[in-house]
């Protein structure tokens, strides 16, 4: 077999070279003879290659810097079940507005129709779980199909594409220019001058108003506008799992609810109920189901976002301000006349009371195994402006989720569209990637850790350092107070135990076992001064789980 050295006239190196041009720092994969002509461009390149244990963890890191950078993050894996590992992490990003690039090997084009080793049609897998889903089939339209790619990850409601490189594609000769502007971001303008003139209509004559804050109103290029809209209208707001959350109240003066999502039993969704009229700012459906929250049909809403609303029975919007959210924003801000009745501003400060009464609680409560607002109290303690928060699914993120506050945009990432286990750890990874020196935190339930604990082998090779608090109950615990709630019983819910100190150990990582709650704040202490990743084992109590599910309908279980 003769050797081929790496060529860099050819696709694979042309592909490299775009996405340097685009400002890509990483790239995220696990190599495989289907693409291992991008691996060796990716050798001698700036863009620094992250080898990750499982592709579904490298699709959950590219989200992770999609999400955090506003840039495409990318993963790549070979063909076959390579590809078919970065699904969950494409469908994740794709439901949560994580902008990703994946790119997946395949076998030759005049073997595509073969049943030979690892042919799939991959691209017609990924329809479902991405924006865009196409192959490369020829070398002359690579900067096409990767630059329309990009832009289409990076619109409108950011997401996974897919593109699929065969092997001889992927080392023919690319005969266009690399350097070309392929995939170069348009800045979009305000929404329509009669949308905004309608929005200010129905803002100057409700006495109730209120803003649902979803997850494209926590992105940063849009944090002074929306300090700047809440200062000039002074309406309160309530915020999903993964919009902008207390540093809007912090900054603008005006009350912050908390947060809605899941059961609408919170402080949050009783003012929520009482508003005659709702502004939506970044709000995906996925979220928080209209039908839960939107019990009064008559009451307009005003949604502002990049793309239109998906009209539902329960949400149809009155108007839709359609462009860049932050300049929509100023557009209203600019000339947005209020009357609030400050009935209203006593009620949203009463739920903001009754939110940071609850946390408060946390700190008396000393029982072991530790109760959930302890942990959340002690966690909400280690939540510095320059602290990074990556949280997994379970009952330990409906806690933390309602009452820990952020102090910036995007501070804490949460998976909120589909829900995914065992995103916690690779976003902790990536976190300290993006924010060399700073503090990264992290939390998953022991079920959801071993999801993708071996990523441990990937953050010590690589240097990284983060805090990760394992919460255990030795359960699926957040199906397992559903189950009861909806069943009086429950199934399939029981796991077995494993000792996460030496589980850290084992890949060159620090453990600790939690043996009272008053040993947390000793701990984190001494955790965030290490020099490699720290596991913090939890053992928890959940009888307190009951809270979560008071006063909910059981319709609302989802």
């Amino acid at each position: 077999m003769s050797i081929e050295p790496n060529n860099v006239k050819n696709c694979a190196n042309a592909i490299v070279r775009i996405l340097e041009n685009h400002g890509v720092t990483h790239v995220f994969g696990i190599p495989g003879a289907k693409i291992d002509s991008l691996f060796i461009a990716l050798k001698h390149s700036k863009i620094k290659l992250i080898l990750c244990q499982h592709e579904q963890n490298a699709a959950f890191m590219a989200a992770a810097f999609g999400r955090l950078t506003g840039k495409v993050g990318v993963c790549i894996a070979t063909s076959g079940p390579g590809v078919t590992n970065l699904t969950t992490g494409l469908a994740t990003a794709t439901s949560e507005g994580d902008p990703v690039l994946a790119i997946g090997g395949e076998v030759p084009l005049g073997e595509r129709l073969k049943k030979t080793h690892q042919s799939l049609d991959s691209t017609a897998l990924m329809n479902a779980a991405t924006k865009l889903s196409a192959e490369i089939t020829t070398a002359d339209q690579l900067g096409e199909i990767m630059g329309n790619a990009i832009r289409v990850a990076e619109s409108g409601r950011p997401g996974a594409v897919f593109l699929s490189l065969p092997k001889d594609v992927g080392l023919a000769d690319y005969p266009g220019d690399m350097d070309a502007s392929w995939g170069k971001k348009l800045p979009m303008g305000p929404a329509a001058q009669s949308t905004i003139n309608e929005a200010l209509d129905i803002l100057k004559i409700s006495k109730r108003p209120i803003a649902i804050l979803g997850m494209q109103s926590s992105t940063s290029n849009s944090s002074e506008a929306l300090i700047n809209f809440f200062k000039q209208s002074g309406i309160p707001y309530v915020s999903t799992f993964q919009g902008a959350g207390s540093w809007v109240a912090a900054s603008s003066g005006v009350p912050y609810a908390g947060r809605i999502g899941l059961f609408r039993n919170q402080p949050a969704d009783n003012l929520l109920d009482q508003a005659d009229a709702i502004v939506l700012i970044g709000y995906d459906p996925i979220e928080y189901d209209p039908s839960i929250w939107n019990t009064d049909l008559k009451r307009p809403i005003i949604c502002i976002d990049t793309i239109p609303a998906y009209q539902d029975n329960a949400f149809l919007p009155v108007t839709e301000l359609i462009g860049d959210i932050g300049e929509s924003l100023n557009a209203l801000a600019s000339t947005v006349k209020t009357q609030i009745d400050p009935a209203f501003i006593v009620a949203a400060q009463a739920a903001v009371k009754e939110v940071h009464d609850t946390l408060d609680e946390g700190k008396l409560m000393n029982k072991f195994p530790v109760q959930p607002l302890r942990l959340v109290y002690e966690l909400q303690k280690q939540m510095t402006p320059n602290t990074h928060v990556a949280l997994d699914v379970g009952s330990n993120y409906i806690w933390t989720n309602r009452y820990c506050a952020a102090d910036h945009a995007r501070q804490v990432m949460v998976s909120n569209g589909q829900q995914t286990l065992g995103v916690a750890l690779p976003w902790a990874i990536a976190m300290s990637l993006l924010y060399p020196g700073e503090r990264i935190l992290s939390s998953s339930g022991d079920g959801g850790f071993l999801f993708t604990g071996t990523e441990l082998a990937t953050a010590v090779r690589i240097g990284a350092k983060f805090v990760h608090v394992i919460w255990d109950s030795g359960s699926f615990d957040m199906v397992a107070f559903q189950e009861q709630a909806h069943y009086g019983e429950t199934a399939g819910i029981k796991l077995g135990s494993y000792d996460p100190v030496k589980f850290a150990e084992s890949f060159g990582c620090k453990g600790y076992s939690v043996q009272s709650a008053d040993d947390l704040p000793g701990i984190f202490e001494e955790a965030f001064k290490s020099d490699v990743p720290v596991l913090i084992h939890v053992p928890v109590d959940y009888s307190l789980n009951e809270r979560l599910m008071e006063n909910v309908i059981q319709s609302f279980i989802n």
